[in-house]
C-alpha cells in the first residue's frame, strides 16, 4: 500500500533559535523540514527539491522576506506563508498583495503555524491525486469571464488571460459555486480555504479587493461583487456552468 510523501516546508529565518524550534515541532507532526537562513539558501534550496510550503520571515538582515515573496512569487506558484512581528497591518496587506497566500504573527502558537500549513495544502492534494488523469474542465462563466477549473485559469471577455494567486482563485470560484447569494467571511473562508484560525479572517477583505481590481470595471463601485453591510458578500452576477474535455 503506498503512502503519500510528507508535505516539505521550507523555513527561511535567520533566528536559528526559531527555525530550529519550528523545524522540531513541524517535524514531530508527520512534515519534512527544509530550513534556510536567508534569499540564497532558500532558492538554492528551492531549486534541488521539491518545497510544498514556504513559511518565509519577513524581518531579515539584507533582503527582507517581503522582496524575497515578490521574487519567488515571479517564478513559482509555492504557497508563501509569512512571519511578521508586526501588529499593524502594514506589511500583512503588501504580503497578500504581492502574492503570499497568509501570514502568522509573532509570537504565535506553533499549532496555528501547523494548521495553516496543512490548509494551503488541503486545496493542493486532490490535484496531485489526479494527476496522471485528469477530469474534464469545468468552466463557469459570467459577464464575458470564463474560470477554468482545471487550467485554473481566468480569461478576461477580451480573451487576455488574468493572473490570480492561489487565494484568489479560491476565492472567486467560492463566489461562482454560490452566485447571487449573501456569504459571510467565514462562509468564505470555510468554502475557499477549509477551517482555518479566526485571525485569518481580516485577510478575506484583501483578498477580496484585490479580486475586485482584477474583474472590475470600477473597483471602487464594484459590480460583480457587492458588500453587505454586517453581513458578508454577494456575487451578483448570473453563472453559467459547462464542461470541456479538451481543456
Amino acid at each position: 500500500m503506498s503512502t503519500l510523501p510528507a508535505i516539505h516546508v521550507l523555513i527561511v529565518d535567520d533566528d536559528q533559535r526559531i527555525g530550529a524550534m519550528l523545524g522540531r515541532f513541524l517535524t514531530d507532526h508527520g512534515l519534512k523540514v527544509s530550513r534556510a537562513a536567508d534569499g540564497r539558501e532558500m532558492f538554492s534550496i528551492c531549486e534541488s527539491s521539491r518545497i510544498d510550503v514556504i513559511v518565509l520571515d519577513i524581518m531579515m538582515p539584507g533582503e527582507d522576506g517581503l522582496s524575497l515573496c515578490r521574487r519567488m512569487r515571479a517564478q513559482s506558484a509555492v504557497p508563501i506563508i509569512l512571519l511578521t512581528a508586526m501588529t499593524g497591518d502594514t506589511d500583512r496587506i503588501v504580503g497578500l498583495e504581492i502574492g503570499a497566500d497568509d501570514y502568522v504573527v509573532k509570537p504565535f502558537n506553533p499549532r496555528e503555524l501547523l494548521a495553516r500549513i496543512r490548509a494551503v495544502t488541503r486545496r493542493l492534494g486532490a490535484a496531485s491525486l489526479n494527476a496522471e488523469r485528469p477530469p474534464a474542465a469545468t468552466i463557469y462563466e459570467f459577464g464575458g469571464w470564463r474560470l477554468n477549473t482545471n487550467r485554473r485559469t481566468l480569461t478576461s471577455p477580451d480573451g487576455v488571460l488574468t493572473d490570480l494567486t492561489s487565494g484568489e482563485f479560491d476565492l472567486l470560484l467560492a463566489f461562482l459555486e454560490h452566485p447571487q447569494r449573501a456569504l459571510t467571511r467565514d462562509q468564505l473562508l470555510d468554502l475557499a480555504h477549509g477551517r482555518m484560525n479566526q485571525s485569518y479572517d481580516r485577510s478575506i477583505d484583501v483578498q477580496i479587493s484585490r479580486l475586485r481590481r482584477k474583474i472590475e470595471v470600477n473597483p471602487q463601485e464594484p459590480t460583480f461583487i457587492k458588500t453587505i453591510r454586517n453581513e458578508g458578500y454577494f456575487f451578483t452576477a448570473p453563472v453559467a456552468l459547462s464542461q470541456d474535455a479538451a481543456a
